[in-house]
This record gives C-alpha cells, sequence and structure tokens, in this order.
C-alpha cells in the first residue's frame, strides 16, 4: 500500500498547490514536465525489461496476455465503467466536477492497475511514484481550473488502487525469483508501450496487455509439470 498511499498524497499536494497558484503556470512548461516524465517511464520499463530469466516467457505472456485482453477488452471497459461514473455523478456543481474528471484520469489509466499489481505482487512501488509525480502535476493543472474536488478524487485512487494491490498480493505465496524476474520483465515491456504511447510515439491499447502480467505466474508451474 505504500505506493498507494504516496500516490494518494502526490494528488493532494499536487490539488492544493494547484488551488494556490496553478493559474500561473504557463501549459508549455506542464507539458514539457509531462512528456520527460513520459521518458522516465520508458527508461525504467527498458531496464525491467532487460532483466528477465526467460526472454521466450516473457514473449508467449506478452503474446497470451494480448488475445485474453483483447478478448475481454480490457481497455474499453474502463473507459465504459468510467462515462457510467460520469454520467451518474456529473453535474454543474464544480466539486462533483473535479471530482469525477480526475478519478476518471487518475484511475481507468494502465499505469493504475499495472503499479498496484507490481506493488501487490513483488512489493514493487517504482511505477506507483512515477505516476505519483505525473499525477501531483496534473493535479496542479486539474485543480486551477476545477477546483477542490480534484483534491477528493485522491480517496477514490486509494480506494481503487488499494483494493487491486491487496487483491495482487495473495499470489506471492506462488512466486519464485525466476518468475518475479519474468513478470517485471513483462511489466518492463507494458511500461515502454505506456511511455511511448503518452508521447505520441504510438497508438496501444495498454490495458489490454494487462493479462500478461499473470501468465508468467501460470506458466512455470506447467513447466515444473513437464
Amino acid at each position: 500500500m505504500l505506493g498507494t498511499s504516496v500516490n494518494a498524497a502526490a494528488i493532494v499536494i499536487g490539488a492544493l498547490l494547484g488551488l494556490l497558484i496553478g493559474k500561473h503556470i504557463q501549459e508549455r512548461y506542464s507539458d514539457l514536465i509531462v512528456k520527460g516524465l513520459s521518458l522516465a517511464i520508458l527508461a525504467m520499463g527498458v531496464d525491467g525489461a532487460i532483466n528477465a530469466n526467460n526472454m521466450l516467457v516473457v514473449v508467449v505472456s506478452i503474446a497470451i496476455g494480448a488475445v485474453v485482453g483483447e478478448w475481454i477488452d480490457v481497455e474499453k471497459r474502463l473507459e465504459n465503467l468510467g462515462l457510467a461514473i460520469e454520467s451518474r455523478f456529473a453535474s454543474k456543481n464544480p466539486i462533483a466536477q473535479g471530482f469525477v474528471t480526475a478519478t476518471l484520469l487518475f484511475c481507468t489509466g494502465s499505469m493504475a492497475i499495472l503499479g498496484a499489481i507490481q506493488g501487490g505482487l513483488l512489493g514493487d512501488h517504482q511505477t506507483l511514484f512515477i505516476k505519483s509525480i505525473l499525477d501531483g502535476v496534473i493535479s496542479v493543472i486539474f485543480a486551477a481550473t476545477l477546483g477542490i474536488g480534484v483534491v477528493l478524487s485522491s480517496v477514490s485512487v486509494f480506494l481503487y488502487q488499494g483494493t487491486i494491490a491487496i487483491s495482487a498480493s495473495f499470489l506471492q505465496n506462488v512466486l519464485t525469483d525466476v518468475v518475479i524476474q519474468d513478470l517485471s520483465a513483462v511489466g518492463g515491456a507494458l511500461l515502454i508501450g505506456l511511455g511511448l504511447k503518452m508521447l505520441g510515439a504510438i497508438e496501444l491499447k495498454v490495458g489490454n496487455l494487462i493479462p500478461a502480467l499473470f501468465v508468467p505466474v501460470l506458466i512455470y508451474p506447467l513447466l515444473s509439470l513437464m
């Protein structure tokens, strides 16, 4: 829960800062900061991907995960959830608008799920720490335009990512060192895709690749039976 707690705190701090000084920050600065963080996500992804124990397992995991994710259409389901929340709660109330808009952005992205899973499964909070910085910067901009409702979105982030992390933690007893290595490598590959997407370099449904994170956990027990 450490990464999730830091993420929620970053949103609160960023939003409060945005209420104070956000209107004075020029768009070109915030845009450059977000792109710089995208490069950091890319670097972190490369670092994770190159440390695979068995690259074949990583490739197979991504292939299987892509098929399953596309079949389920994870990203579309996240979008539909966001639209449902928006249609149910959005109003002309500025607090509600800020809360709903920020919640949708911070909770429905692939990085939220990926980071929470990595934190719960591996105790690796790097992804959520990077997301915390990104969300904190965005909170400054959002709070300046949408108001104090952005602060309240931190509660949504804490509950959403925390639930995913706790659920994923139940798989820890089946994790070996080699499984962790390859799971981290799959996560690194997804982060590379996310970083490229944030830079506008590629169009990729990173959310539909999230099932690939669980495939190494299933592959190695099967290999041990052969």
